[in-house]
This record gives structure tokens, C-alpha cells and sequence, in this order.
């Protein structure tokens, strides 16, 4: 399993439940690595894509404690109400088909079980009000990667991967 996201300078993610950067390179590379996968997200970051629908092609599941079932099927995601309904739905999948894509909630609690991060830097600041983990201070993940500088819609951004030595097992 892995994560998969932008960060500014700050590790931060996010501000009023959207992204701070529209980076089109990096759609692109999210498209790419998650297009027929897995991704893994909290109710609010179902809520911020458009008309609040899952993203197609994908197979979606959102942890949300008291959604609607019925709401989930109609709307084309799985829907776990808590973390041993979500592990009991991941472990139906290959591992590395799986991506946690989101909010910061859930990203610090899937952390520990993901086996990478891929994680594109942003040469900014984006005024964020939700942070990553510091990757860079935590002892058993280290960065295994890094592209070149490159633009991407006016800002510089490298594309990295950082791998966990201690994965905990669900």
C-alpha cells in the first residue's frame, strides 16, 4: 500500500478542504499511477472533488463513520464506517494496487502501513491549514528518489519517493 499526494515547502497539503496548487504534471502523474487501482480517502476528501462523486475508472473506498450505504452503492464506492471495516475491505486487494489519496486525517493514519509515499515537493508555500508528516524526521522512512526540478503551472516541483522501513502490518 501506498500514499500518494503533493506538499508545499511546509509539508502542508491542503486549506479549505481543496488543494493549494492546481498542477496539471502532477494530475497527470496521479492519473497515471492510479487509473484501474485502489484509492483510499476520508469522507471529506470525497466531498471535495466535483458534484462530491468518486473518481471514475478507480475503485473507491471512503472511511466514513455513519455515511449512507445506500448512498455509496447508488454513488459507485465502498464505504467503510471504521478502520476494521476499511483493513477488512483492503486486505481484499493486491497491496501495491493500493493508494491512500486523502485528507490529512486519513493520510497520518494510514502512515504506518504504507510501504511508500510518493510524494510530489512544491518549491512554495501554499498557506496551508493541514500538514503531512514530515517524512524527512521520521526515523524508518527515507526518500529512495527524486526527479529533476521541473515547472509545473508556474511553480517548481520534484517528484520523490520515500519508502518505510517498518511497515505495520493490518
Amino acid at each position: 500500500m501506498q500514499a500518494i499526494l503533493h506538499c508545499d515547502k511546509n509539508w502542508g497539503i491542503g486549506k479549505k478542504n481543496d488543494l493549494m496548487f492546481r498542477l496539471p504534471k502532477d494530475m497527470a502523474f496521479f492519473r497515471q499511477q492510479t487509473l484501474g487501482k485502489v484509492v483510499v480517502m476520508g469522507s471529506n476528501t470525497l466531498l471535495s472533488f466535483p458534484d462530491g462523486k468518486p473518481l471514475k475508472k478507480r475503485t473507491n473506498i471512503v472511511l466514513w463513520p455513519g455515511g449512507d450505504k445506500g448512498k455509496a452503492q447508488k454513488e459507485g464506492y465502498i464505504l467503510a464506517e471504521n478502520l476494521n471495516e476499511l483493513f477488512s475491505e483492503i486486505k481484499k486487494y493486491t497491496k501495491d494496487d493500493i493508494f491512500i489519496i486523502g485528507g490529512a486525517m486519513m493520510y497520518h493514519t494510514m502512515l504506518p502501513y504504507c510501504e511508500k509515499v510518493l510524494l510530489t515537493k512544491v518549491d512554495a508555500d501554499g498557506k496551508a491549514e493541514v500538514f503531512f508528516d514530515n517524512l524527512d524526521m521520521l526515523p524508518n522512512w527515507h526518500q529512495t528518489d527524486e526527479s529533476a526540478p521541473e515547472d509545473d503551472n508556474g511553480y517548481t516541483i520534484r517528484f520523490t519517493t520515500y519508502v518505510n522501513d517498518s511497515v505495520k502490518p493490518f
